[in-house]
């Protein structure tokens, strides 16, 4: 019988898992082992040496990591996957697994504050400079490119502000130089967006948001496409022998791997060596997130366009961003890249300024003031004095942030609930 082509529901639940072959167990089982036996001394050199694929040691992978990694490869349409100890960790080893000292990266402007700290005061001191650019500009991207120029950076949904980034004008920017394009879509988890149909050639999510969806655990996964041709020489990494791999060239010497460099390179070089391994526990929690992902974002974002609707008519506030909101900047690139839903955040501003918007944020019942987004729960913050604080004022203003800015992660509560706490708020200022 042919192969079915399944939905993305039951991929949810089914992709990259068989049953267990000793117990026949039907939930993924915790493997809580530090390290595997080999059948013999051949077996554990040709699994060193990459002759053969296998588990070696739990830095490197785990039997329930597997299973996380395979289904959300599937779920965004790629070819391998790999996960972290953090979303950051994701983002940071994506980026040295391409880039090396005298490199540069192109980004978007309009990031999550810590990636944002990450590109303009971590890399240079590692000798890689990055160039920030207006979010959709992409005369400006194809200006920032040069001959150093590695990789460009987008994030699905900017963090606060939530401009839609246009991927395929970015994808088309990256094919022109012969640069991947990495997309971190913690935002839009693949029940809504699946970069790589775009041109993405490397996907990054924070799993401790909306895929793991309870706020219980930290992790990040990186996805990639398996298409990217890393032969180019300008890719040193790749093509220079590997020290570590007794002259090993990740994008020569691979066989039917070879499409795949970039995951078995961030594993073998990233992981095995630098150590950000997610625990196999956290890994299950996040697999019990997946299984229920379509239907929780479906419901964030109709809770949340609801949310928008009501604060748009609000007399006290100012403005409003929201990717389903008619009339909203980013209103059409939404309607292309999600149609199955605009997420679960809602930015906004009151009238008062920053003073009020704190006022706002001491003063509200059910949402909890935390520095996290995607939980189950409804979410505040002030974005400008906690996640975002270690930006300058100008950056800030880049990236289109102001002290007025309270943003909200929209929770599943009933949205009468969640509608009526903020109306409370909005009474007290």
């Amino acid at each position: 019988m042919p192969k079915r082509t399944y939905h993305i529901e039951t991929l949810a639940l089914h992709a990259g898992q068989e049953a267990d072959p000793t117990t026949m167990a039907r939930a993924v089982p915790v493997y809580r082992t530090t390290a595997y036996k080999f059948r013999n001394s051949k077996h554990g050199a040709d699994l060193f040496a990459l002759r053969e694929l296998g588990n070696i040691y739990a830095r490197l992978m785990n039997p329930t990591n597997d299973v996380l990694e395979k289904r959300l490869a599937e779920l965004d349409g790629g070819a391998a996957a790999l996960s972290l100890a953090s979303g950051t960790a994701a983002v940071y080893f994506s980026i040295t697994n391409i880039l090396r000292s005298g490199d540069e990266l192109v980004s978007a402007v309009n990031l999550y504050g810590g990636t944002y700290t990450m590109f303009d005061a971590i890399l240079p001191q590692q000798d890689i400079a990055v160039r920030f650019t207006p979010a959709n500009d992409f005369a400006a991207v194809e200006k920032a490119v040069n001959g150093k120029t590695r990789a460009i950076f987008i994030e699905t949904i900017g963090n606060p502000v939530l401009d839609v980034a246009d991927i395929a004008g970015y994808a088309a920017v990256a094919r022109k130089f012969h640069l991947p394009l990495i997309v971190d879509a913690t935002f839009t988890p693949p029940t809504l967006l699946r970069p790589i149909e775009y041109g993405a050639d490397i996907v990054i999510h924070s799993l401790s948001k909306w895929i793991g969806g309870h706020g219980v655990g930290i992790g990040g996964i990186v996805i990639d496409a398996g298409r990217f041709d890393w032969t180019d020489p300008k890719f040193a990494i790749y093509n220079e022998p590997d020290r570590g791999y007794h002259g090993l060239r990740f994008a020569h010497d691979l066989g039917d791997l070879n499409p795949v460099a970039f995951a078995l390179r961030l594993r073998t070089v990233g992981l095995r060596n630098q150590g950000p391994t997610l625990a196999p526990d956290a890994a299950w929690q996040f697999l019990q997130g997946v299984e229920t992902l379509p239907l929780r974002m479906a419901r964030h974002s109709e809770n949340a366009s609801a949310v928008a609707e009501y604060l748009k008519k609000h007399p006290k506030v100012a403005w409003v961003r929201y990717p389903g909101l008619e009339g909203d900047p980013s209103y059409h690139l939404a309607q292309k890249y999600l149609p199955e839903g605009k997420g679960g955040m809602v930015v906004f501003g009151v009238r008062g300024g920053e003073e009020a918007a704190i006022k706002l944020v001491d003063n509200i019942e059910l949402f909890s003031l935390l520095a996290n987004v995607g939980d189950a729960k409804s979410l505040i913050i002030h974005s400008g004095s906690t996640t975002h604080s270690q930006l300058s004022q100008e950056a800030q203003a880049a990236g289109g942030l102001h002290g007025d800015l309270i943003r909200l992660s929209i929770g599943l509560e009933h949205i009468d609930d969640i509608v009526g706490a903020l109306a409370d708020a909005l009474e007290t200022i």
